[in-house]
């Protein structure tokens, strides 16, 4: 069996997780705006933004996954991911500045978001598929290769403390009441979003370790 032959299966099953990710991230981002406009909370609108950039890098990896199992690839492709890179960093720090202005706003003014049961339960899930889609992600990058799979993986789990941030804020927001959770996990969520940005800057430089933002 040549070499090719048999990284087909592992390349097909990295190709599918990646598709998962991007059905999830398709789902996540609707329900979270879709909530967070509803209720007013910033922590869902950022969680949701997050998503639709996690959501742009997860296509590009697609692609060289793709154009991998094709037996393509090239200096042309390195080119289109790092410009890719280079491009959701920009956006993820324009995300984290527009975040922390209005979670600061909302602490100043003492906005109050409305209880939004489904932006919990949205929380509650992503925190729980996360870390699964990354223990899938971590198991096939080795046996194919990619570094570029492994790096993914290793942002996912930003993907997670996000959504673990948000997931403590609107439960204190739930049960407890208590108003400022929201612009605070806000706050939260700009930690790990600058994070995801500086992480994809360093891909953009060709940087092995570099990530993007599906993390």
């Amino acid at each position: 069996m040549s070499a090719r032959a048999a990284d087909a299966g592992p390349l097909r099953r990295g190709i599918a997780v990646e598709r998962w990710t991007i059905g999830w991230m398709l789902v996540e981002a609707a329900l979270s705006l879709g909530a967070g406009a509803a209720a007013g909370s910033v922590a869902l609108l950022a969680f949701g933004a997050d998503s639709v950039i996690e959501l742009i890098s997860a296509g590009v990896l697609l692609r060289r996954l793709r154009l991998e199992q094709a037996g393509g690839g090239g200096v042309r492709l390195e080119t289109s991911e790092r410009r890719a890179s280079a491009i959701v960093g920009a956006l993820l720090f324009l995300l984290a500045l527009w975040v922390a202005g209005s979670a600061l706003r909302d602490l100043l003014l003492h906005a109050r978001p409305a209880r939004s049961p489904l932006g919990l339960a949205l929380a509650a899930a992503s925190t729980a598929i996360m870390p699964w889609i990354v223990a899938v992600k971590r198991r096939v990058a080795p046996s194919i290769g990619s570094a570029a799979l492994r790096a993914n993986a290793a942002c996912g789990m930003v993907c997670a403390y996000t959504a673990g941030t948000l997931l403590i804020g609107m439960a204190l927001r739930t049960w407890l009441g208590w108003w400022w959770a929201d612009p605070l996990a806000a706050l939260g969520i700009v930690y790990f979003v600058v994070r995801e940005g500086r992480e994809a800057v360093e891909a953009a430089r060709g940087r092995a370790d570099g990530c993007g933002c599906d993390d």
